[in-house]
């Protein structure tokens, strides 16, 4: 046996006007020889020659990067929906077999090379300096190089340190004592951690373009939520922005410049207004300036980025030394206590009440601030009076053992007096006017759950990471590493910071949150080392930096919501400049922070951030449950260290925190949010995600569907569950949408509504019109407000698909009950029987499947949804029993605003037999039980006989039937036959009525046994009515009709004339329909029964029941 070879094919693409060449053939022995490849020369041309065409074209693959955030509705993907580059013809022969599908199933190495080329930008990461112009070449995007420390860790770093670090720690530990304040720390550490896991595990689960937190959120809860919490993410961004913006000012005006204040208080209690107002002019412009230079270029922000981030780096750094340092050489901050209060030493040097200077005892400048004078003998404060004056130490030192007495917390309403309790004091007679003396004192109530929102901002930030997932070398690893490494590092900074700040710093320069006791320093500034300075000016531009970040990415959050299109108002925020800056949503974001300014109390801003944030938070944490929970195919994190009680924990804590700091915020954050939702609900574009809510409801459902299987639905329970079959014009057009506003009347939104149609011809060739149609009922059904399922079904006849819809619809335990068609109103001129013959095998397909149906008549005629109908009548004629759905459905359409005026009335027949007045009893109580409100009506039917004209009527019909069967009448002769016949009909019908007229007048009445007899004799008399004797005189071409139509014909006659003549002008008249006859030979004959029984009404409903009782008296 011979050596079996595999060719393998190098091709190489060359320039020359040749084409391709094949330059290189390798030939290797099959897989199973074990043998070392060789080279054959010269085998490349002879292939050449004998196989191959002189030119063969090669398959040639674009590498041009994806599309993201394009405002697209149909979500990109660098998958096989994506067709933007699928230019793939194939014109080889090793994959000859797939060929005529390579437009929608790429080869693997299309796809790869796709994969190759994905990327995503991260929010706001990248400027665009020039507009791409027409025809121009994209310029190629680089592979992102960043890896987790610069990439993750570091911003992380720098968005969670900030202005509540540097500005408001300190006060938090001496306010609520070291163990209140690591019970805060840890709590929002603990919060943001577990949040932290959550988000690592949606991020890792997938790519994460640009939007963050938005994106992992909205793609796995869906767009409602997606878009309720992206909204308060941005609002709560902004807000960031405006608290960092406050926190700028009050580090400049209170620490660095206090000169450049506009506003100054001339008495101490209008210190905090004019700083409050000092605060708004100061902000506003700094917003300014910050929205210029974002609007600019927000490349030099980013360029400043690793600025800011030293500064924090060595402010805390210098926290760290001083506290070092405090431990054998404390700093040199004295604070003067007055008995044992603390004294604002800004306006006086020393802490001496006198002093001596040139052997005279004079009154220093702090004698002045509690006498009235300058003199000795001045009248002075009381408690200035009985007290000495004392100097403390406000930095301790590490070693001082003041640890102990800053355990635990001083809490107190505003305007409390800041005091060491260890020092002496005798109290005055009269202390309420000593706030406004140079005291240090609470400028706001303060408790626990104040402070734990207005500590939270200090935690926030941890998105940061997640939102530059397009930077990142690897961001599946990149991002759960970096960002628990960053929350794990500030835990650490900010549980350390607590305890040596309450063991280095006295309590009562703690409370001081401004630095008043000495002398306008940052009390933080004082503790650190080598100048209180580096402390003030790190934090100054650090809160700068944080600003600029916030004024940078929230707009970018805001454009990522709208150019999703799941909100309807915001598209227009999700234009921008020719580069792609989002011009507009930067104004609204300004607009927006302004409000924030405008507050001017970094602590009444950062509770509402917190909110916010917080919602943020727990819908991430739900986002990651949901998806463990659901256990999604797609669920495959590549970061395990998750579970779904870590997520519901972390959402418990989120929601925990919410209601601890403000519970009136929370509800307010709580309501934007679900009115949000709501709005996205209502008039938001329908997205496709893939989301986790939808997750959650396909097994709700798939529950709730094998639930209903086990048992029918009982009584109480029961409604219309419709299928409506519509029909379609030539150019896919409903033809009587009536149709659906009478479904949406009878449901409002309740209940189960299918609305099918059937196309007649084979699937393949058909597939485009089915869609086409179903869109079109689809269309129709959003302008009926009809909620429901569409069904097009595609058969090779009419017939066999709507027995197909009819058996088929639904699925398990919704299934539908009921078929609600419009009556054939033209089936005696239609060309083909089959029509009206479709409509005799529904009645029977409906009756054999035990199900209800409904037929009305002159559809068109119904009211629209619009409508109003005024006073009027429902009338019931209820004729047989149908377990009840003739009650049930009035009473379901006056439910709706369209018929809720209309009275319902119920008439019912009476035989000769039977006591009407009792019968109307009987109904009335039936009735009150039922709990329905209807007039009621018995009408009675004596047993006259049949008339001439029922004759006539019956022998016309037979005539007609028989010469459709005989003869191939065109169109235009059966029209004309129609009109000859009901012109006949009409004028016999004139003639017999005027006859019958007396005998009319006698069909109501109650019976009792004389009347009976006396009726009975009366007919047998010899001078009975000429028109009772006249229908004893029988034509002889009468005596061979069939005398069961003949009897059909005349109960829909004698029906007919008392409904025409008790409820022609009901607004709707509800009729028991009877059913077809069980040989198939006289179908036509039923439509004519119909026809008749129909006859003089406007708008009717024919109701069938479907065998069950549908309606009951028990509760």
């Amino acid at each position: 046996m011979g050596e079996r070879f595999v060719v393998v094919l190098t091709v190489q693409k060359t320039s020359g006007k040749e084409g391709e060449r094949l330059d290189n053939i390798e030939v290797h022995p099959a897989p199973d020889t074990g043998e070392s490849s060789s080279r054959i020369p010269g085998f490349a041309e002879q292939l050449e020659d004998s196989v191959f065409e002189p030119t063969v074209p090669l398959v040639e693959y674009k590498r041009e990067p994806n599309k993201y955030g394009d405002g697209v509705p149909k979500e990109n993907s660098p998958f096989i929906n994506n067709t933007e580059n699928d230019k793939n013809n194939y014109d080889g022969t090793n994959m000859a077999l797939f060929e005529e599908e390579m437009d929608r199933h790429p080869m693997v190495s299309s796809l790869l090379d796709k994969l190759a080329n994905y990327t995503n930008l991260s929010q706001g990461a990248q400027e665009h300096e020039e507009a791409d112009e027409e025809g121009s070449k994209k310029k190629a995007i680089k592979s992102p190089q960043m890896g987790t420390f610069m990439g993750v860790y570091l911003p992380c770093l720098q968005n969670i340190l900030g202005v509540i670090l540097f500005l408001r720690l300190t006060w938090i530990v001496g306010t609520a004592g070291i163990m209140e304040s690591l019970a805060i720390v840890g709590l929002c550490c603990s919060c943001t951690m577990l949040t932290a896991i959550s988000m690592s595990a949606i991020a890792t689960n997938g790519v994460v373009p640009a939007g963050g937190s938005y994106y992992m959120i909205s793609r796995s809860l869906g767009p409602e939520f997606g878009g309720a919490v992206g909204l308060c993410f941005y609002l709560g961004t902004t807000f960031a922005g405006a608290m960092y913006i406050l926190g700028t000012i009050e580090i400049l005006l209170t620490y660095i410049v206090p000169k450049a204040a506009i506003f100054r208080a001339e008495r101490k209690e209008d210190e905090m207004n004019a700083l409050l107002n000092n605060m708004r002019i100061y902000g506003t412009c700094c917003l300014s300036l910050m929205a210029i230079v974002v609007f600019v270029g927000v490349k030099y922000v980013n360029k400043l980025a690793l600025v800011f981030l030293a500064c924090v780096v060595l402010s805390i750094i210098s926290i760290y030394a001083g506290v070092m340092k405090s431990s054998f050489d404390p700093p040199d901050f004295p604070v003067c206590m007055l008995g044992n209060r603390t004294l604002q030493n800004r306006q006086f040097d020393k802490c001496l009440k006198t002093e001596i200077v040139n052997n005279n005892t004079v009154s220093t400048q702090l004698w002045r601030l509690f006498c009235d004078g300058p003199g000795l003998n001045s009248t002075c404060n009381e408690y200035f009076v009985n007290n000495n004056l004392t100097v403390i130490q406000g930095i301790p030192g590490l070693a001082s053992g003041v640890i102990s007495e800053n355990m635990w917390s001083a809490y107190g309403p505003v305007g409390m007096l800041v005091e060491n309790k260890r020092l002496p004091s005798v109290g005055a007679i009269d202390p309420a006017k000593d706030i406004y003396l140079p005291y240090v004192v609470n400028d706001i109530s303060t408790f626990f759950t104040l402070l734990v929102g207005i500590y939270f901002p200090s935690v926030t930030g941890i998105m940061a990471g997640s939102n530059r997932s397009g930077d990142l070398r690897d961001a599946q690893k990149s991002i759960p590493v970096g960002t628990i490494l960053a929350i794990a590092t500030t835990s650490f900074i900010y549980i350390s910071g607590v305890i040596f700040f309450g063991a280095c710093i006295e309590g009562v320069l703690l409370r001081d949150k401004f630095g008043d006791s000495v002398k306008g320093n940052l009390v933080i500034g004082t503790l650190s080392w080598p100048s209180p300075w580096v402390i003030v000016i790190g934090s100054f531009f650090s809160c700068c930096g944080a600003g600029l970040q916030s004024l940078t990415g929230a707009p970018r959050l805001l454009q990522a919501i709208a150019r999703d299109g799941i909100v309807p108002f915001l598209q227009v925020f999700g234009h921008g400049k020719a580069n792609g800056e989002p011009t507009w949503a930067l104004l609204l974001t300004t607009g927006i922070c302004e409000i924030g300014i405008l507050i001017a109390s970094l602590d009444a801003v950062a509770p509402i951030l917190s909110m916010f944030f917080l919602m943020c938070y727990m819908f991430v944490n739900l986002a990651c449950a949901v998806q463990t929970l659901l256990r999604t195919p797609n669920w495959r994190p590549r970061f395990k260290y998750y579970h779904w009680t870590l997520s519901f924990l972390g959402m418990s804590l989120c929601l925990s925190i919410m209601f601890i700091s403000s519970w009136y915020y929370a509800i307010i954050a709580i309501g934007i949010a679900g009115c949000i939702y709501k709005y996205i609900e209502y008039r938001g574009a329908e997205k496709e995600w893939g989301d986790g809510i939808r997750g959650l409801s396909l097994n709700a459902a798939r529950y709730a569907l094998i639930r209903l299987e086990e048992a029918p639905p009982h009584t109480k329970n029961w409604r219309p569950q419709l299928l409506v079959l519509l029909n379609l014009d030539s150019d896919q057009g409903v033809k009587h949408p009536r149709l659906l506003s009478l479904t949406t009347q009878l449901k409002a939104g309740k209940g189960l509504t299918i609305v099918g149609n059937v196309l007649q011809g084979t699937y393949l060739s058909h597939e485009a019109e089915a869609k086409q149609a179903e869109q079109s009922i689809k269309s129709a059904m959003a302008t009926e407000r009809t909620k429901g399922f569409c069904h097009v079904v595609v058969s090779s006849n009419l017939r066999d698909g709507i027995s197909h819809l009819i058996q088929s619809a639904g699925l398990g335990g919704m299934k539908h009950n009921t078929v609600l068609v419009g009556w054939p109103g033209t089936w005696r001129q239609s060309e083909d029987p089959q029509s009206w013959r479709n409509f005799i095998e529904i009645v029977r397909e409906t009756t054999t499947a035990h199900q209800a149906m409904l037929v009305a008549k002159n559809v068109d005629s119904f009211p629209t949804n619009q409508d109003r109908l005024g006073e009027g009548t429902i009338d019931v004629w209820w004729v047989v029993h149908d377990g009840g759905m003739l009650m049930l459905l009035p009473f379901l359409l006056r439910q709706h605003k369209v018929w809720h005026k209309c009275k319902m009335r119920i008439f019912t027949v009476a035989q000769m037999d039977d006591n009407s007045i009792q019968m109307k009893k009987d109904l009335q109580m039936f009735l009150y039980h039922l709990r329905l409100d209807a007039e009621v009506e018995v009408v009675e039917m004596h047993d006259s006989d049949i008339s001439a004209f029922t004759y006539e009527k019956t022998l016309v019909m037979e005539q007609r039937s028989q010469m459709l069967k005989q003869m191939q009448l065109s169109r235009t002769e059966r029209e004309r036959e129609a009109q000859l016949i009901h012109d006949k009909n009409t004028a016999a019908h004139v003639t017999m009525n005027n006859k019958e007229e007396a005998g009319l007048e006698r069909v109501h009445m109650t019976w009792t046994k004389d009347k009976l007899s006396t009726e009975r004799n009366r007919i047998r008399e010899p001078s009975a009515n000429v028109a009772v004797r006249d229908l004893f005189n029988i034509k002889p071409e009468w005596e061979s009709l069939n005398q069961s139509n003949v009897r059909r014909m005349h109960t829909a006659v004698k029906l007919n004339e008392i409904v025409v003549n008790k409820s022609q002008g009901a607004h709707l008249v509800l009729l028991n329909m009877p059913g077809p006859p069980k040989n198939r030979g006289g179908d036509e004959n039923y439509m004519e029964f119909l026809e008749v029984l129909l006859e003089g009404l406007n708008r009717v409903l024919l109701v069938r029941g479907g065998g069950r009782e549908v309606i009951t008296i028990y509760s």
